[in-house]
């Protein structure tokens, strides 16, 4: 389909009614849910700070044994005995840049070789950067962050997952996917061609996020596995810390007086990973714990099966693990 017809296309199915669900759906409170889940099994990315360290104290609390993947030895240790001496429950990890490919495939082999089945796998690890950074894989660093390492983790277990028959996978994706108003340049994903802008490359990792889940919740129907999507409200968290002065001055004096705390996140990841009232979703944007419809480019069928073999091709992987 040509960028004329794509741009006409969105523009249709545009509506202000779902921009309203949104701002309306943001003051919402989450559901609550308390249930045990003692003795399961939650991997948790990005979970030394933000909505990761407060999700991984929630489950913690109600019994779940922890597998965190952090990128700092130390953060991770001293995280590990503060969860495990004050829940007395196991928590382990494993140290992976997943702005690196092979941190990626690494950290995946690791889960598809342990003995563990995953009861809940949480892809909350992500970056927000104001200026451009490509990667030693040659990839733009946001893309690679915020989408190809869930989508890399994602391939590489579904089989297994798919097996087991039992696993939530969440995605703490965003209200930011709307900042790709029309959509995925699918040729130029490392904005060699356009202009980079930090919204615009956040936009553009959330909205890939979203079409991957199509694809994804395509492949597990047939089984009790579930992929959902999550945005996590508008917390405070440590992602954009690395940006320039003017970036700082913006967040310090603006963003962190009117941004709540990721304990509501947290709550919401709780529920979602948890809850029995939504054991059958799957393939859903979720504001918090309510059901919203994401912005068209997000649901375009036919732009995420061509992402998805694009991304196998970015990353590398074995197209017979999703026909098998």
């Amino acid at each position: 389909m040509k960028k004329e017809s794509k741009f006409i296309k969105y523009f249709k199915e545009y509506k202000w009614s779902n921009i309203l669900a949104m701002i309306k759906n943001s003051n919402k409170p989450p559901k609550v849910c308390n249930d045990d889940f003692r003795n399961k099994l939650v991997v948790i990315t990005g979970a030394t700070s933000g909505i990761g360290y407060y999700t991984a104290k929630k489950y913690a609390k109600n019994g779940a044994n922890l597998l965190l993947i952090n990128r700092n030895v130390e953060k991770s240790e001293k995280l590990k005995k503060e969860i495990e001496s004050e829940f007395n429950i196991k928590c382990d990890y494993l140290i992976a840049d997943l702005s690196r490919l092979q941190d990626i495939y690494d950290v995946a082999k690791k889960l598809l070789q342990m003995k563990e089945s995953i009861d809940v796998l949480i892809h909350n690890a992500g970056v927000y950067l104001t200026k451009k950074h490509i990667t030693e894989d040659g990839l733009e660093k946001v893309f690679v962050v915020n989408y190809l390492s869930t989508f890399i983790i994602n391939y590489i277990l579904m089989k297994r997952l798919k097996e087991e028959n039992k696993a939530r996978i969440i995605m703490v994706g965003s209200e930011g996917h709307r900042f790709a108003v029309w959509g995925l340049k699918l040729d130029d994903l490392s904005f060699e061609k356009q202009s980079y802008t930090g919204l615009k490359s956040y936009g553009y990792s959330k909205t890939a996020q979203l079409l991957s889940m199509i694809v994804y919740s395509e492949y597990f129907k047939d089984s009790k596995v579930t992929i959902n999507t999550m945005h996590p409200g508008a917390v405070l968290t440590e992602s954009g810390k690395d940006n320039g002065m003017l970036y700082q001055w913006y967040r310090k004096n603006i963003l962190d007086k009117i941004l709540k705390s990721p304990e509501i996140s947290a709550e919401a990841l709780y529920y979602l990973g948890v809850s029995k009232e939504i054991e059958r979703i799957s393939g859903k944007y979720f504001n918090l714990t309510t059901i919203e419809d994401p912005a068209p480019p997000a649901l375009d069928k036919d732009v995420a099966y061509k992402l998805w073999d694009i991304s196998i091709k970015l990353a590398r992987l074995d197209q017979n693990i999703y026909n098998n």
